[in-house]
C-alpha cells in the first residue's frame, strides 16, 4: 500500500489535501528543485495538528510557507511537506495586537495594520514570505526585523499539540531564531504569532508601504526566479558590494546568474536553472569573496532536499 494511502487511512478525520510525488518547483521562488515524497496542505490549524498526529513518528516533516527562502534540491525530499501558505490562514485583531497565523503573507500584515491605523508593520510590505517564515528567520529589511513586534507566538508540536511561547524563549539574531534548549524546527514550528504595533496614522502607514514596494521593485530582479538575498550582510558591510567587488554581477553557472541589478540575488534565468546550478554558483561566489575580500559570507537561503544522482 502505498504511504499516501496508509496515512489517510490512519487519519479519517483529515481535511486538507495530501499529493505524492510533489513537484517542489512549484512552490518556491527559484521554480526548480525536485519532487517531495508527499505534500500536505491543510484545511485550517486544526486540520494541520490532526494531519500531524496521524503520521508515522520517524517520518521527516517540513513546513513550507511561500518558498522564498528555500532551495530544494534537484534530488527532491524524502518524507512530507507541510505546504502552509494559503488564504484560508486566519489573521484578525485580538485586543491592540494583531494575531496571524503562520501561512499569512508578510505584507499582508503590513496592510492589515496600516488599514486599521496602526503604524510600525510597514517593513513586512517588503518581506515576500508568510509570517511562519518571517518568524522562523527573524526577517526584517528597511532598519526594522520581525522578532521587534513580537509579542508571543503559538508553536505547533510534532504531535499535533499547540502552546504559546514568549520571545524570552528563543534565542534570536540576525536572521537567526532558536528555541532555548533545543533546535528549533525539530519537533515545534511556528503556528501563529501575536504581533504589537503603535497607533498611527493608518494613511501614512499605507502610503509608506506603497513607497517601499516601489523601492523594492526598483532595486531587485523581481521579474526573473529569485529567493530574495542569498547571503546575510556581515557587520558592517553589505554582502552586494563585496560580490559586485568581486566581478561577480552577472556570473553564470548553467542556468543560475548572479543578478546584474542586485548582486545579492542569484536568478533562475527564463527558469532554465537547475537546483544544482544555483547551490554551485552559491558556492562559487562564497569561495570568491573569501579568497578576494577575506570576507566569509554566510547564506541567508536555506537548502534542503537531496542531489540528483
Amino acid at each position: 500500500m502505498h504511504m499516501a494511502e496508509q496515512i489517510h487511512l490512519s487519519n479519517t478525520a483529515m481535511r486538507g489535501s495530501l499529493v505524492t510525488d510533489e513537484p517542489m518547483r512549484k512552490h518556491i521562488s527559484w521554480r526548480t528543485g525536485g519532487a517531495a515524497d508527499r505534500a500536505y496542505v491543510p484545511a485550517d490549524m486544526q486540520d494541520a495538528a490532526q494531519f500531524l498526529r496521524g503520521l508515522p513518528a520517524d517520518e521527516p516533516v517540513y513546513f513550507i510557507g511561500l518558498g522564498s527562502n528555500l532551495l530544494v534540491r534537484d534530488g527532491g525530499i524524502r518524507g512530507t511537506v507541510m505546504l502552509m501558505h494559503c488564504s484560508r490562514a486566519v489573521m484578525h485583531m485580538d485586543g491592540e495586537q494583531v494575531y496571524a497565523e503562520a501561512g499569512t503573507a508578510s505584507p499582508k500584515v503590513a496592510r492589515y495594520a496600516a488599514t486599521r491605523g496602526y503604524a510600525g508593520a510597514e517593513f513586512l510590505a517588503g518581506i515576500p514570505g508568510t509570517v511562519g517564515g518571517a518568524l522562523a528567520m527573524n526577517a526584517g529589511c528597511y532598519g526594522s526585523e520581525t522578532w521587534e513586534r513580537v509579542a508571543r507566538v503559538l508553536m505547533l508540536g510534532r504531535g499535533g499539540e499547540l502552546r504559546e511561547r514568549e520571545p524570552a524563549d528563543f534565542d534570536i539574531g540576525y536572521r537567526h531564531v532558536a528555541l532555548r534548549g533545543g533546535g528549533l524546527g525539530a519537533e515545534e514550528w511556528f503556528a501563529a504569532a501575536w504581533f504589537r504595533f503603535e497607533r498611527g496614522d493608518g494613511a501614512a502607514a499605507l502610503r509608506r508601504i506603497k513607497e517601499l514596494l516601489q523601492k523594492r521593485i526598483e532595486a531587485q530582479p523581481l521579474a526573473l526566479p529569485n529567493a530574495g538575498s542569498v547571503f546575510r550582510n556581515p557587520p558592517g558591510d553589505h554582502a552586494a558590494r563585496l560580490i559586485e567587488a568581486c566581478g561577480l554581477k552577472g556570473h553564470a553557472i548553467g542556468g543560475a546568474r548572479v543578478s546584474e541589478k542586485h548582486a545579492n540575488f542569484i536568478v533562475n534565468e527564463k527558469g532554465r536553472g537547475s537546483a544544482a546550478d544555483i547551490e554551485n554558483l552559491i558556492e562559487y561566489v562564497h569561495d570568491t569573496v573569501l579568497a578576494r575580500q577575506g570576507v566569509e559570507l554566510v547564506t541567508e537561503v536555506r537548502v534542503i532536499g537531496e542531489k540528483s544522482r
